[in-house]
C-alpha cells in the first residue's frame, strides 16, 4: 500500500486523493451499519479459504479471533472509524491487520469489495426482513382479534365517502387484514430473492483461487450462490423489490391512517385512540390529535421517494459494478427503518382501538344505507331490477323530503311506491337484518366475519410455518 495515498488501492496512484474527494466518496459514515454483517461474511470467507487450503488453520483462527474482538469493540463503541479508509470493509480490515499483522491482509484473498458489499447488504436485508415480518405478524394478529371481537358492531360502509350499505366494524378490519396478508406474502417472496449469495464473484469475473462458494453459502445461511458473477456484484433488484413492498405496505397503512384520522374526528366520532398514541395542542386545550396515524400517512411519501431513487439509480448502469451503487444504502436503510417503526406503531395501536358503537350505529342509520336491501327485496318479489331501482329511488326522495329513513316509514308510506311491499319488508330494512342477510363467504354477516377471522388466523399460522 502506498504511504502517499494511504489507500487499499494506492499502488496505482502517484498522489493522494483530494481531501474533499475523500470525504465525498467515503461511505463509512453510513455503511458502518453493516459492520456485523461484514464481520459475519468475513468469518465465513476465512473458514472457507482454510477449507480449500488457501489459508492455514492457524491463519483462519487468528482472523476469526481478531474479527470477534473487533465486533466487541464496535458493540462497546470503542472502534475508531476513519473516513480516509472509505468504508466499513476497509476500516475493519485495517483494524484486523493492526491486531494480527500481515495475516489480516490475507483475508481479502479471493474476493473484492464489490461482492463483499453485495453480500453484506443481502445479509442485512435478510435480518431486517425477519424483524419486519415479526411486526407485520403482530399487527395482523391484533387486527384479526379485534375484528373477531367486533363482528357484531354495525357501522356504515362507504363508497365515494358517502354512506352506502351497513357493514360491521369487524368486517372493515378484516378488509385491512386482507391488504396486510398480500403484503406479507410479498415480503416473504422478496426474502427468497434476497437470500442468494454474491460472495466469490470477486470484482466481476470470479476468482482464480479454488474457492467453494457452496460452503460459504451454507455457512452464511444463503439458499444458494449467485449463478453469474457479473450480475451478482451489480444486482440491486432485491433492494428495489423491498422498497416496492415497502411502498405498497405504506400505501395500505396510509389508507388505514386516513380512516383512523377521520373516525377520531368529532364529525365521525366512530372510535377513540388511547392517549398514548395522540398529542395535544399548544394553544387549544380541548384537542386530541391522532399523531401516530397522521405521521404514518406522512411517511408514505418518503418511502415512495426511496423506491424512485433506487429505480433511477439503476436505470442507466452498464455491467458490472459502478460507484453509483454506493447511493443504494441510505434510501434502503431509511426505508427499512420507516417500515419497521410504522409497523410497530400500528401493531401497538390497532388492538387498543375503542369503537364508539352507538355513534357507528347511528351513522349507519343515516343516508338510507338499506336502500339496496329494499331493491333486492322487490327483485325477490318478482320486480325487474331496473324497476326496483326506480321504486327505491322514489322512496329515498320521499324520505329526504319527510326526513325519514326507510326503516322509519310506515307500511302505507312504502306501499305508495309499490303494492308488492308487505309487512315483511321491515325484516330487511333494519341494520341488523341487512348485515345478517349477507351470509356468504366474504359477506358482512357476523357469523361470516367470525369465520373469516378464523380462516385468516389459520392462514397466518400456515404462512409463518412456511417462513
Amino acid at each position: 500500500m502506498s504511504q502517499a495515498t494511504n489507500q487499499s488501492w494506492g499502488g496505482r496512484f502517484s498522489e493522494p486523493t483530494d481531501a474533499f474527494v475523500a470525504r465525498f466518496t467515503a461511505s463509512v459514515n453510513f455503511d458502518q451499519r453493516l459492520a456485523r454483517q461484514d464481520i459475519q461474511g468475513s468469518i465465513a470467507h476465512a473458514t472457507m479459504l482454510a477449507g480449500v487450503g488457501v489459508l492455514t488453520d492457524e491463519e483462519r483462527d487468528a482472523i476469526i479471533n481478531g474479527l470477534t474482538e473487533i465486533q466487541g469493540e464496535i458493540e462497546r463503541g470503542e472502534f475508531q472509524w476513519s473516513v480516509p479508509l472509505e468504508d466499513v470493509h476497509m476500516n475493519i480490515e485495517a483494524r484486523l491487520t493492526d491486531k494480527i499483522g500481515i495475516t489480516g491482509k490475507k483475508l481479502h484473498t479471493g474476493r473484492s469489495r464489490n461482492d463483499q458489499v453485495a453480500t453484506d447488504i443481502r445479509l442485512f436485508m435478510r435480518d431486517e426482513i425477519d424483524v419486519i415480518e415479526v411486526e407485520l405478524t403482530r399487527l395482523r394478529e391484533g387486527m384479526i382479534e379485534l375484528a373477531e371481537r367486533e363482528a357484531d358492531t354495525i357501522m356504515p360502509g362507504f363508497t365515494h365517502l358517502q354512506t352506502a350499505q351497513p357493514v360491521t366494524f369487524g368486517h372493515h378490519l378484516l378488509a385491512w387484514q386482507e391488504m396486510l396478508a398480500r403484503d406479507h406474502e410479498r415480503l416473504l417472496d422478496c426474502r427468497k430473492r434476497v437470500n442468494v449469495m454474491p460472495l466469490g464473484s470477486a470484482a466481476l469475473a470470479g476468482t482464480t483461487y479454488p474457492i467453494d462458494r457452496h460452503v460459504t453459502a451454507e455457512l452464511l445461511g444463503f439458499d444458494r450462490p449467485a449463478e453469474n458473477s457479473l450480475d451478482a456484484v451489480s444486482d440491486r433488484d432485491f433492494a428495489i423489490e423491498f422498497t416496492s413492498f415497502a411502498s405498497i405496505l405504506l400505501m395500505h397503512l396510509s389508507r388505514m391512517s386516513e380512516e383512523l384520522v377521520l373516525w377520531t374526528s368529532a364529525q365521525f366520532n366512530f372510535i377513540d385512540l388511547p392517549d398514548r398514541f395522540c398529542t395535544g395542542s399548544s394553544i387549544m386545550p380541548q384537542k386530541k390529535n391522532p399523531d401516530v396515524p397522521e405521521l404514518v400517512r406522512g411517511k408514505t411519501g418518503r418511502v415512495y421517494g426511496h423506491l424512485m431513487a433506487l429505480l433511477t439509480l439503476m436505470k442507466s448502469q452498464p455491467l458490472a459494478y459502478n460507484k453509483d451503487n454506493q447511493e443504494d444504502k441510505e434510501p434502503l436503510f431509511d426505508a427499512v427503518d420507516t417500515v419497521r417503526d410504522c409497523l410497530k406503531a400500528f401493531a401497538d395501536m390497532v388492538p387498543a382501538i375503542e369503537p364508539k358503537k352507538d355513534s357507528m350505529y347511528e351513522a349507519a342509520r343515516r343516508g338510507f344505507s338499506t336502500a339496496t336491501d329494499l331493491a333486492d327485496y322487490l327483485v325477490r318479489k318478482g320486480v325487474a331490477f331496473r324497476d326496483a331501482h326506480e321504486i327505491v329511488g322514489l322512496s329515498v326522495a320521499y324520505g329526504l323530503k319527510t326526513k325519514k329513513d326507510l326503516s322509519e316509514m310506515t307500511l302505507e308510506e312504502l306501499k305508495q311506491f309499490s303494492d308488492i311491499i308487505e309487512q315483511d319488508v321491515f325484516e330487511v330494512l333494519t341494520l341488523e337484518g341487512s348485515v345478517a342477510a349477507r351470509n356468504h363467504i366474504g359477506g358482512t354477516a357476523p357469523d361470516q366475519v367470525r369465520a373469516a377471522a378464523n380462516r385468516a388466523r389459520e392462514a397466518l399460522v400456515a404462512l409463518k410455518g412456511v417462513s
